[in-house]
């Protein structure tokens, strides 16, 4: 159970909660109704076998970076509670799972699984050399509808791209929030980051345009998709809670960082599933 434990911490396996729903979401709208069980059971699956490599990837790559960061130092890795050849494994097996649960979808994604996998083990690299590393982490994040759209209906139509996209600017604009934790730590380091190039308030701002993205990318995929106002009143409701996520912190007040970004954000991916899911009934 201890190991158990340290797994789940490695992974951060609570913050599924942030892609899983949006997966959902791009099942749901191309099927534009409720998927079979078997798909979903499987697009389950492949989520939680591909975030599990993603994050342990991240992990192992960075136990460097986090070892000298005192926020990251006691994580799992630097910290000797897990050893190199125990993540290894672990990434072995998640990788497994994910390919497992992909070859038991539409044809169509098995040729697009080796995808994500490279896009998972760019990203910790990019922080070394650029600050745009925070579209690659939203891009990531974004091929969870993709996906899921292509794992049912075996094409992917501008409307699947456009969800893509929202979910994209989504989690690139709160990443450039939690970028503000480590600001002083990634310039000692050499690391790059939106805050480091554009400072506290270039990450504001940016973060403020993506979300604003968001809410547009979600409109124009509403309109191509022919939803109801169910819909409609999801969107609304994301803008909602984005415009209340960016009122918890300011330039000089990062106090409920925290609840900003871990909090609000599981909220806002909970919330627009359960519209989408409420509309396609």
């Amino acid at each position: 159970m201890k190991v158990a434990r340290l797994y789940y911490r490695l992974v951060k396996f609570e913050h599924t909660i942030f892609a899983l729903p949006f997966a959902y979401v791009g099942a749901f709208l191309a099927v534009q109704g409720v998927p079979s069980g078997h798909d979903l059971l499987w697009i389950t699956v492949a989520m939680v076998g591909a975030r599990s490599l993603a994050m342990a990837l991240n992990r192992l790559i960075d136990a460097g970076i986090d070892a000298a960061n005192p926020r990251t130092a006691s994580r799992e890795l630097p910290s000797g509670a897990l050893t190199r050849g125990a993540v290894v494994a672990f990434c072995l097996g998640s990788a497994a799972l994910y390919l497992f649960a992909v070859w038991q979808l539409d044809p169509f994604v098995r040729a697009l699984s080796p995808i994500p996998v490279a896009a998972f083990v760019v990203y910790p690299y990019l922080k070394r050399v650029t600050w745009l590393c925070h579209l690659w982490l939203g891009a990531v994040d974004g091929l969870a509808p993709v996906g899921a759209w292509a794992a049912i209906k075996g094409d992917l139509p501008w409307q699947a791209w456009a969800l893509g996209a929202a979910v994209a600017a989504w989690v690139a604009g709160f990443d450039l929030f939690y970028a503000l934790f480590d600001v002083e730590v990634d310039r000692e380091q050499g690391l790059h980051s939106w805050a480091t190039r554009f400072g506290e308030r270039g990450a504001f701002a940016g973060a403020r345009a993506l979300h604003l993205a968001t809410i547009a990318l979600l409109f124009a995929a509403g309109l191509g998709l022919g939803v109801g106002p169910l819909y409609w009143f999801g969107v609304l409701i994301v803008a909602a809670l984005l415009t209340y996520e960016h009122s918890l912190v300011h330039p000089g007040d990062l106090r409920r960082l925290d609840a900003a970004f871990f909090t609000m954000n599981g909220v806002i991916s909970v919330a627009f599933f359960v519209f989408v899911f409420a509309d396609v009934l």
